[in-house]
């Protein structure tokens, strides 16, 4: 099983300064070689390839580059900024997906919130092993939160209930993302299909199983299996669930609109202390 790890791990200053672009290398010594961008960009493609943090170590980095482990520490000074400046940087391209809202519908700006935040997991899966209740700081975090506001902005709700909903698409979109490249990864490591694994144990549990005990199970288990050819369709489970939290969120719209509209006008109160820089939603 992956490991989790957690951002905000790495010393404060330097990573901000790092992620920021701030951050000054040293004048005296050998001559730079390297950028930190090239080095984070190594670590990206390393752990893209093996879609997987847990091997991902600083001398693999230097490794890819050529270089001598000891002179990576002079771009990033240790392995959990090097993750925090990873995440940050692929962050960027769900900002480029996202673009900006085109204002014809809300509904679809939401599909593509979500739908960023998937082709991010699809791309990126060692992403999903990074808890980022604490996220790294970056420009391209703060400027997907940002994008991502936008298509809530608007709408009839409040401030808090614009970073909520934000952050009930990115819960649900990381919760089957994460179904999804778990089964990838039982593949690759089980050499095993899904199809394959229930070939044979199908035989076996058809021994033991007996449907009247267990009626719901045999018949919404058999229906959903023969929809899926599978126990689970991650697809299947991401379209279902972000159109019914669509719905919820048209439903919430309503019910903060219907006073309004008995009162003849009126305004949302929009009281909220530092608008990104306390919320866990961006770092997802």
């Amino acid at each position: 099983m992956a490991k989790t790890e957690l951002s905000g791990n790495g010393d404060p200053a330097r990573t901000i300064a790092t992620l920021w672009g701030t951050r000054e290398l040293p004048r005296r010594g050998p001559r730079h070689t390297l950028t930190i961008a090239r080095v984070v960009a190594a670590a990206v493609a390393i752990a893209d390839d093996d879609a997987d943090l847990d091997t991902l170590s600083m001398r693999r980095v230097a490794e890819s580059l050529g270089v001598g482990t000891m002179s990576l520490y002079t771009y990033i000074a240790s392995r959990e900024e090097l993750v925090e400046a990873m995440l940050d940087s692929v962050y960027a391209e769900a900002v480029e997906e996202l673009g900006a809202p085109d204002g014809a519908e809300w509904a679809e700006d939401l599909r593509r919130v979500a739908r960023a935040n998937w082709d991010l997991y699809m791309r990126h899966p060692w992403v999903l092993q990074v808890f980022t209740g604490r996220p790294p700081l970056g420009p391209h975090t703060i400027a997907k939160y940002e994008r991502e506001l936008a298509a809530v902005d608007g709408i009839g709700l409040a401030d808090v209930e614009m970073d909520s909903v934000i952050t009930l698409v990115h819960t649900h979109v990381e919760g089957v993302a994460r179904r999804r490249v778990d089964a990838d990864r039982a593949v690759r490591r089980t050499g095993m299909t899904d199809a394959q694994w229930w070939g044979r144990v199908q035989p076996l549990i058809d021994d033991v199983f007996d449907p009247a005990r267990f009626p719901l199970a045999a018949r919404i288990g058999q229906a959903a299996g023969q929809e899926h050819q599978a126990a689970h369709n991650p697809e299947h489970a991401y379209a279902f669930g972000l159109e019914r939290l669509i719905r919820g969120v048209a439903a919430l719209i309503a019910d903060r609109r219907a006073p309004l509209a008995s009162a003849g006008g009126g305004a949302f109160s929009r009281v909220v202390d530092a608008p990104w820089a306390t919320n866990g939603s961006m770092g997802t």
